[in-house]
């Protein structure tokens, strides 16, 4: 399903301000997508995650199929040095708990920020202290 259809004008900015904090408090990219997940709903996930490009190593895709209440975090190979998996799994709760409530936007907002808040931003040698 297309973005539009899920959310209201305010929700989706509400998504699109949560990924906007997720990069500047972590340096995280992250990419959403909501929709059907057709088939293997992880290995869907990672194709979405792949069609970024030369961007999939350092980035992080949420893959929501609300209709089969599925969530899928998929972390590029650069990223999983700052996020495991212990983290994505503790985002993706945050996510779902949300989601039985009734809160798909606010549910995905708060997961983005979760996963931004169990990565840390990459240490610059220059700057950082050891």
């Amino acid at each position: 399903m297309p973005a539009g259809d899920a959310f209201s004008p305010r929700q989706q900015e509400d998504v699109v301000r949560a990924i906007r904090l997720a990069r500047q408090q972590s340096q995280l990219p992250v990419s959403v997508y909501v929709g059907t997940l057709e088939g293997d709903s992880r290995a869907m996930a990672q194709q979405l995650h792949g069609a970024l490009g030369a961007d999939a190593a350092a980035s992080v895709l949420v893959a929501v199929d609300p209709g089969a209440r599925r969530v899928e975090i998929v972390t590029g190979s650069e990223v999983r040095r700052r996020l495991d998996d212990r983290a994505a799994g503790l985002a993706a709760m945050t996510m779902t708990s949300a989601f039985q409530g009734g809160d798909l936007s606010g549910g995905i907002a708060n997961g983005v920020l979760a996963l931004a808040e169990h990565a840390q931003a990459p240490r610059s040698r220059h700057t950082d202290t050891p």
